[in-house]
């Protein structure tokens, strides 16, 4: 395993940082940083002996969090703010076909792998039961349970 960054580099994270249960003070689930938030790496650990750690300290937030590599990009890469991120779990907000063959249906779960800022417009790589489809914002949604209302359609 080979650090993506070193000592001092300015990074970004992508996603919204909560509390694991393991942040002093806190309680689980506490927004611990924003998304968007710039920090500087401090040191670089290992978790469970496959897992880089990141120890990013937040000066805004005068906070240090341990932040995964897939969580971070580098301060000087351009930053294009996405719907959804890494780890999240969304919705099929139509059917989701390739060459005719229905791969998800309407409301279809799956959980995205990775957001393509390098595409125009932002693509998400959304693993569905066994499938990976590339997708645009347009055709995914929040889960319900994660919308202001029940009933709330993509």
């Amino acid at each position: 395993m080979t650090p993506e960054y070193e000592y001092g580099d300015k990074v970004r994270v992508v996603r919204m940082i909560r509390d694991d249960g393991t942040f002093p003070g806190k309680q689980r689930g506490d927004m611990l940083v924003k998304k968007g938030s710039v920090g500087y790496v401090k040191d670089v650990g290992v978790f469970l002996q496959d897992q880089l750690i990141y120890q990013v300290h937040f000066i805004d937030e005068d906070l240090i969090v341990g932040c995964r590599s897939q969580e971070l990009i580098s301060a000087d890469e351009p930053w294009v703010e996405s719907e959804f991120e890494f780890g999240d779990w969304i919705r099929a907000a139509n059917h989701l076909a390739i060459k005719g063959e229905v791969i998800a249906e309407v409301g279809a779960v799956g959980q995205v792998m990775s957001v393509r800022r390098d595409m125009e417009p932002i693509m998400y790589e959304v693993l569905f039961t066994d499938r990976m489809l590339l997708v645009p914002v347009s055709a995914i949604c929040w889960p319900p349970e994660t919308e202001e209302t029940e009933e709330a359609a993509c």
